[in-house]
């Protein structure tokens, strides 16, 4: 396969030269993230205990760090309202639903791949030590 950047033993490749949907890669695959975003696009806007609701294992404090985060990377939109008691809802940024065309081709590769990578997974764990 011939790339753009010559690389040699003594001289590391940028990461981002090597893989460039890697910063990509960062943003929207992140543990929790793509649960986030799936039930933000499906449910729409949300308060905090309803996206807590939808994702069970998920702790607090790992939902409030991948909120803050994927606000600021401009992917999610947090909107305060000031009253007795505050609230605060989430929802898809317009840049976050420019993903929407990349989840539904990775949830169609998922339905139609996913049984063949099942098999395959069963395959290797019964096979015989090496």
């Amino acid at each position: 396969m011939a790339t753009d950047v010559a690389w040699t033993p003594s001289e590391p490749a940028d990461a981002e030269q090597a893989c460039p949907i890697g910063p990509a890669v960062e943003v929207v695959f992140s543990r929790w993230t793509t649960p986030i975003l799936w039930a933000l696009d499906r449910h729409g806007r949300q308060r905090f205990v309803e996206l807590q609701g939808r994702l069970p294992s998920i702790t607090p404090k790992v939902l409030t760090d991948t909120l803050r985060r994927l606000e600021r990377d401009g992917v999610i939109t947090r909107t305060y309202h000031p009253e007795v008691p505050p609230r605060v809802e989430y929802e898809i940024s317009d840049l976050g639903r420019t993903l929407a065309p990349l989840f539904a081709h990775l949830n169609q590769w998922a339905t139609t791949n996913m049984p063949k990578v099942e098999e395959s997974r069963h395959i290797y764990d019964t096979r015989p030590p090496r």
